[in-house]
């Protein structure tokens, strides 16, 4: 994150309270027990989230005046996630053990928290703190799109497959024929540059090389995968990369996550619905966008790759404001489409440090840089992203067998 003044669209207070209620807005229609519940490890209770990106701000804005003091410090403890230099954390994968403070308390915290924000920002800050709010608010729009993810996997765990909200209706969807179309070739410049906000990990900026390669105009459909399950793409151990394959053997992946049995319909934030054939495939891992990629004799792209096409088109797609919540099947058209929203695109990058890359200074620096070990590159956004979070350069990154994120496919190919 640059701490260089930003250029922003609209004033800093209103953007806060903006984004703070959206969070709210999300969690409206959910029990306090579906706040509560925690599916599985690599998931948190809506709850949590609640109370974490809360602790950020205290953390992190208000903490920063050593006059602050907190009123509960006791919390630190609760809803630290994994900043190790300001302290002991409660065990991740036991979040949801945590029914006190309860959800009211909760609630009541956020608003003292943000109160505080607002008096602060009356007070002026200086062009540093400014960036802390921002990174906080970015930070808190990640948490918008994992209250998202984890609670459809609550819900999902769920006999009852009960919907999150109701969506729109289906209605008869169509999708461009697949076809590549070439990326340039030669030295290119990817990472972030301008004056708008970036984490650290976009930086600095440098000259990569591109080969002569292509990109698929669209996203993998449902109906592309299902072919690659019905051909036995789960039985066929060529496929897959090493670690993938002990990981359909372990787990008994025999289609992605959310697919019922019978191939024609999914579970979503709606509920269960049938199957769109025209629509992005997702919740894939790596390993099985990999195996497809090998199946259909393409490749996964490159996030340099990926970044240089996207820098030339407007992040405009289907995200989180359009609240399908789910991926769409894209209209016909021409050109790169779906370069943004719908689902998170695996690469073939992991995620490693760019050239120069120097992480944040004090306990900021463990954001991003301590986790670049065994994670993949994915870029582009989802259906859950909210739209002005997005950019080109914006680099996520999730392990490769992870499954519970909007992720799909886009294929690549050598030329």
């Amino acid at each position: 994150m640059s701490v260089s003044a930003f250029v922003y669209t609209e004033d800093v207070l209103a953007r806060f309270m903006r984004i703070r209620r959206q969070t709210l807005a999300l969690c409206a229609g959910l029990s306090g027990e579906d706040l509560q519940v925690q599916s599985m490890p690599d998931a948190s209770p809506g709850k949590w989230h609640l109370a974490h990106t809360t602790w950020f701000f205290e953390q992190f804005v208000l903490g920063h005046d050593p006059a602050y003091r907190s009123p509960n410090p006791e919390w630190h403890y609760l809803f630290n996630s994994y900043y190790e230099s300001v302290g002991p954390m409660h065990a991740r994968p036991q979040r949801g053990l945590l029914s006190r403070p309860p959800l009211d308390e909760i609630r009541d915290y956020r608003a003292r928290i943000d109160e505080a924000i607002g008096e602060h920002l009356a007070r002026g800050v200086d062009a540093a703190l400014t960036a802390r709010i921002e990174l906080g608010l970015q930070h808190e729009q990640q948490h918008q799109e994992l209250l998202l993810t984890d609670i459809k996997h609550a819900l999902w765990c769920n006999p009852l497959k009960p919907a999150y909200r109701q969506g729109p209706a289906a209605g008869e969807s169509r999708t461009s024929s697949m076809r590549f179309l070439p990326g340039r070739q030669g030295p290119v410049d990817i990472g972030h540059e301008g004056d708008g906000f970036a984490y650290d990990n976009e930086t600095p900026r440098h000259t990569t090389w591109l080969s002569a390669h292509a990109l698929a105009n669209r996203l993998v459909t449902n109906d592309e995968y299902l072919a690659f399950v019905r051909d036995g793409g789960y039985q066929e151990a060529g496929l897959w990369l090493s670690d993938g394959w002990a990981r359909v053997q372990c787990e008994g992946w025999q289609r992605p996550l959310y697919w019922q049995e019978d191939l024609a319909s999914e579970f979503t934030l709606a509920g269960v619905r049938a199957l769109d054939p025209h629509a992005p495939v997702c919740h894939i891992s790596y390993f099985e966008a990999d195996a497809f990629s090998r199946w259909a004799g393409a490749r996964l792209p490159t996030e340099a790759e990926w970044e240089d096409a996207a820098t030339r088109l407007p992040a405009h797609g289907n995200f989180q404001e359009s609240q399908h919540f789910h991926p769409c099947a894209v209209p016909v058209g021409d050109g790169l489409l779906q370069m943004y929203g719908d689902a998170w695109e695996w690469t073939a990058s992991p995620y490693v440090s760019y050239p120069g890359f120097k992480p944040l200074p004090g306990a900021l620096g463990e954001y991003n840089g301590k986790f670049m070990n065994g994670q993949w590159v994915l870029r582009g956004g989802s259906c859950a992203t909210p739209r002005d979070h997005i950019r080109a350069s914006y680099r996520n990154f999730f392990p490769p067998h992870a499954r519970w994120q909007f992720a799909g496919i886009r294929l690549g190919q050598d030329r």
